[in-house]
């Protein structure tokens, strides 16, 4: 079985340590880097090239929105989990465009912390439900003017099926049962809007199809 290789970024020696803990008992999960800023977490990243940067926000120097930014510059395939105390809005939308796959609170469940992990190395978001409706939201009611192409312009039909499923939260297994495909089908789909939408993410690909008012969220309730 290949590990899923994840690098921990928190200026809190004690939080690292307890997150490793939690990972590495599980047989696919293994902690290659740990790092206490920003600064030093975006020079491990390029070293080691882990599957999965867990960063938190508040950290000396660089902070985790910036960190990420960078991050999902430099190594695009690299996606970010942030794990965090804040819930504050601000701090999730600015994650959000900073190009963050997910983002937990520090009051999480080991399990759900685990499930995280493997969710954003495939390519899936774990943002909490409300806190991303709050969120997109925002993006909706701020990017009215901004609106550009068609979505029938950019993606098939199914494209656009597969990607408002994803919207509502739906893990790819859960997709594919829900249109009747495989599993890699699914997959397939999810890195054809990749490519079109010039992503690298789920939730970037959400965020830009609700920039552009591809979907309108009340009716994904």
């Amino acid at each position: 079985m290949d590990k899923i290789r994840i690098l921990i970024a928190d200026d809190h020696v004690v939080v690292r340590e307890g997150t490793r803990q939690i990972l590495e008992q599980e047989p696919d999960l293994e902690v290659v880097a740990e790092a206490s800023d920003g600064e030093e977490a975006v020079r491990l990243v390029g070293s080691v090239k882990p599957d999965v940067a867990m960063l938190d926000i508040a950290m000396p120097g660089l902070d985790g929105i910036e960190a990420t930014r960078r991050i999902r510059k430099l190594y695009p395939s690299i996606p970010v989990l942030i794990l965090s105390a804040y819930d504050d809005d601000e701090f999730v939308f600015n994650l959000l465009e900073a190009g963050a796959a997910g983002y937990l609170l520090k009051s999480v469940r080991a399990r759900e912390l685990v499930s995280a992990v493997r969710a954003v190395h495939a390519g899936e978001s774990v943002l909490h439900p409300l806190i991303a409706r709050k969120v997109l939201n925002r993006f909706a009611a701020t990017s009215k003017q901004q609106r550009g192409q068609k979505v029938t312009e950019v993606l098939t039909e199914r494209e656009r099926e597969v990607l408002n499923l994803a919207t509502r939260g739906l893990s790819n297994q859960d997709i594919a049962t829900n249109l009747c495909l495989s599993l890699r089908t699914v997959q397939t789909h999810l890195s054809n809007i990749f490519n079109k939408l010039q992503v690298s993410s789920r939730t970037e690909a959400v965020v830009r199809a609700i920039k552009e008012g591809w979907i309108n969220l009340d009716e994904e309730t």
